[in-house]
This record gives C-alpha cells, structure tokens and sequence, in this order.
C-alpha cells in the first residue's frame, strides 16, 4: 500500500543568520531580539533581507496588534482549560440485544468494514468449537483409540481449556469423530446470548481417506429435495451421507445423525428463543454449508410459525455447490459468513473454471449442464497474513490455510487498509499450534501440540500404560425413531413439490 510523505522545502539563506519564515510563521513577526526596532518581511531566498526602521506611529500600532494577539492566545488558552474533553465511545451494546445482526440477519452489513468488536468477538469463539475438533481428535495410528475424541463429553470443554465455552453441553457426537453437536445450558450464558443456541462443529481433514473425498471434484444431485438442479459437490456429498453397517458408530450417517439431533433438541426447546449456529474448518466448512441447508430445506428450524436463524461460520472453505445450490440457500435464509486468508488456495476449489466470478455461469448451468460450475455462498471476510507483523511474510500452504492463524487474523482485523492491531490480546503462541508460521524472533516451537507422554500414564505398580477410555453409547435409542419423522416429512415435502 503506497504511502504519502510529505516533502518540507526549506529556504536557504546565504547571507543572513536570521531564520526562514515557516509555514506558521505570519508574513509579518516580530524580531526574536526585542532589543533591535526591526521587521522581517518575507523575500526570495537569494535576496538580502528588506529592513524597515519603526517609527512611533508604526510602534503604537504593532504594540496594539502584539497585545490583541497575547490576549488571543490568553483566551485560547483559557478556553482548552475550560471546555471538557472529548466523551469516550459508547460501549457497545450487550450481545443479547444484537445477536440477531450478529447472526446475519441483515448479511452482516456495516459490521466487517470497520470489523465489529462483537463480531469479531462471536467469529473467534465460534472458530475455538472448530479447533476443538481437531484438538480433540486422536490421530495417532499406534493408538488403539485412533479416530475417536480424546475426552467425554461430560468435561470435554474444560480439557480444552475453552472457558468462554464452558456453558454449554454435548449432546451428540458425529461418527468417527467428525465433529459434536453442542447446547447453551448455563442460565447466565443463555442470558448473555439472548437465546438458547445449538452448535454443530465440524472437523476438518486429516485422514488419507477425507482427502480423497475432498478431491471428487464432480457436482452430483443433492437429493435433499425433489429438485435434480440441485448439485453439490461428491465427495462431501458422500462424507455427509455414507454408513457403513460394519461399524456400530457408522449404522447412522453424519447426516442422519445430525438430523435425528437437531430434531430432539428443537423440539425440546420449542417454547424458547432459539438459533442453529454450524461452524468448521476446511473440509468441516463445507460439511458445514450443506447440514446448513439441509437443515433449512427439511424447515427442522421451523418451529409453528416461527423460523429459527441457521448461521454457518465457515473458515477456510470450499466451494461447496453449483449455483442453483448457491440461489437455494438465500431462498431458505441460510447465513453464511466465509473467513479466509487471501493467500490460502482451498476457497478457490472447486471451480476454477467456472465460478460466482464468470459472468455467463448461469447460462452455462442452464443451457449446457456443466459438471464443474461452483458457486460461493454467503458474505466474506478476506484476511491476508501478510498485515500481522508477528506472521512470516510467506510460509508453506498449510500455514495459509491454518484455522488457528485465521483467527489471529480476525484478532488483529479492524477494516480494509486498516492497521493490524490485537484487539483480544489472544496469545500469539497459539498460531504455532500446529504449524510454523510465526516469527522465530518469538521463540515458540513449530507444531507445539501434544499429549504429554503420548497418553500414556504411570499406573499404581510402577507400569506404564494407556488408560482404558470410557465406552460412549453408540447412538441414542430415540434415533431411528426421530430420524422416520424427519424423513416421513421429507417425503411429504418432496411429494408436494413435485405436484406443483
């Protein structure tokens, strides 16, 4: 960003000592020696200095104009001493009268740019339920437990060290570990909030196996209604509806495990204000765009009359649908806010050739049914790692993709072609978490994050082992029950549709 400096041009004076007359200087001053009657008048910077002799008239009237000048500078003075400072901002509202802009419910204008501090606020913490995931999540092949979560549910928050998150409570987890579904429980949090909110947070990729979903680059109908227009991408279509029979976590899939939960829960708190808020990471980005409006398709967050807000906090995301896909979800009032590092390559896959940015994309989906036409959804917020002066200015493509330094960025973020600037004072160290990305001037080790021991505990003879982990119930039993509702009313919907 260019910068302007101002250039100050002195005048040189060769043959005098007095001093140049600056911009703030009057055209006529007083000498600085009250002893000599003379007047500097302002001349070329070549020319010996015009002197005038004073002669009483003059005298009288320069004394005259030299004390209504004093006595100016008097009343100015006595004027700053008197006249109050400036009042401090207002502080900004509570969340619980907000929440609803917050939300998006009017797509987050006048709040990005300049950046809101209860926006930025609600992104970081809704970012931590992503990063809980991974954090979470054990991936270590020599572990007899790989692919689960590390902790229960019962203290799953408090293992993490997520303060803030403290007042809510899971209440499902996804299969393999793919994520958790979470309840506001605490009365002074569902105060602070201004309603009872659910979260869904998916995890990103990490498995050989994810990546090769991640890179079926081919739309495929959506099914979630009776519209074959409807595309999205395969391999998060088949991560968000696959089971396996041979694994008794994986009887139900993802979807119908979600679906089966947020139909409990809404029904559960049917008389209360109520939001649905999905959030992840990468590939959990786009899982969390299409629960979103699958969700919002089925109306599960239709409660009578009422519709409650579904809001995806997506960091780092793909392009998840084509745009029939994209058209559908502001049909049915998703909110999605997209954060993403400029200099990251995920957000722009799939579609590279055609996208929301290619002019004619909607004819090239109508007319010749191309199999690669992706469109973004929602707002974006685009941060670039380059503004953090704690941040190297180039690392490798994981560090541009890294959630933990997405969210050192909203930190720092106040608006376009503003300076980065912490606001939160979030330790910086937890960019590092698990990538290498800040300066070394800092000290902090790359890829920091560990178990102590890899797990392993000394047990009461002496005995190094790997403590037995409490078995979860595989789904709960009111699963297939509330899942045949949500799909008998699937059914339903389809039917009319096709009617009409």
């Amino acid at each position: 960003m260019a910068s302007v400096v101002p250039i100050l041009h002195s005048l040189l004076n060769q043959n005098s000592n007095l001093p140049s007359l600056s911009h703030s200087q009057p055209l006529f001053s007083r000498s600085t020696n009250h002893k000599s009657k003379f007047l500097n008048l302002s001349r070329k910077p070549n020319n010996p200095p015009i002197l005038l002799l004073k002669c009483s008239s003059s005298s009288s009237m320069l004394n005259k104009l030299e004390e209504k000048e004093e006595d100016g500078e008097e009343d100015d003075i006595r004027e700053g001493e008197l006249s109050p400072p400036p009042p401090p901002p207002p502080p900004p509202p509570p969340l619980s009268d907000v929440w609803e802009e917050i939300q998006g419910k009017n797509n987050w204008e006048g709040l990005i740019d300049p950046m809101d501090p209860i926006l930025r606020k609600e992104i970081i913490r809704y970012g931590e339920f992503a990063q809980a995931c991974y954090d979470s999540f054990d991936f270590d092949p020599h572990s007899k437990y790989c692919g689960t979560c590390k902790y229960h549910p019962s203290h799953f928050f408090d293992k993490l060290d997520m303060a803030e998150s403290s007042g809510y409570t899971i209440t499902r987890t996804h299969a393999n570990w793919m994520g958790y579904i979470a309840v506001a429980t605490d009365e002074q949090e569902i105060k602070r909030l201004g309603r009872r909110d659910i979260v869904i947070a998916w995890r990103g990729t990490v498995t050989y196996i994810e990546w090769i979903y991640d890179l079926k680059d081919i739309l495929h109908e959506a099914n979630f209604r009776n519209d074959p227009s409807i595309k999205v991408e395969l391999g998060f279509y088949d991560l968000y509806t696959k089971k396996e029979d041979s694994c008794s976590y994986c009887t139900f899939s993802a979807r119908e495990q979600v679906l089966s939960e947020i139909k409990r829960l809404v029904q559960y708190y049917e008389e209360e204000k109520l939001s649905i808020t999905i959030t992840g990471h990468s590939l959990g980005a786009a899982l969390a765009i299409l629960s979103a409006y699958d969700i919002a398709e089925l109306k599960l967050n239709v409660v009578e009359d009422n519709v409650v807000p579904v809001t995806v906090y997506s960091f780092a995301g793909p392009r998840v649908g084509n745009l029939k896909f994209k058209e559908r979800c502001d049909e049915l009032g998703v909110k999605v806010l997209r954060i993403l590092n400029v200099h990251d390559k995920v957000p722009t896959v799939p579609g590279i050739i055609t996208n929301e940015k290619f002019q004619f994309q909607k004819y090239i989906e109508d007319a010749l049914s191309f199999p690669w036409s992706y469109a973004h959804v929602g707002t974006e917020i685009a941060l670039d790692h380059r503004e953090s002066p704690f941040l190297k200015e180039n690392g490798d493509l994981g560090c541009a993709h890294n959630l933990e330094v997405l969210l050192h960025l909203i930190d720092g973020y106040h608006g376009k072609k503003k300076k980065f600037e912490l606001v939160s004072k979030r330790d910086i160290a937890l960019v590092n978490k698990s990538c290498d990305f800040l300066l070394s001037e800092y000290g902090v080790p790359p890829h920091w994050r560990q178990d102590e021991n890899k797990g392993m505990v000394r047990s009461g003879d002496g005995r190094w082992v790997l403590p037995e982990r409490p078995q979860l119930e595989a789904h709960p039993p009111d699963t297939e029950h509330l899942l045949k509702l949500v799909l008998n009313y699937h059914i339903h919907v389809n039917a009319k549709f096709q009617s009409s």
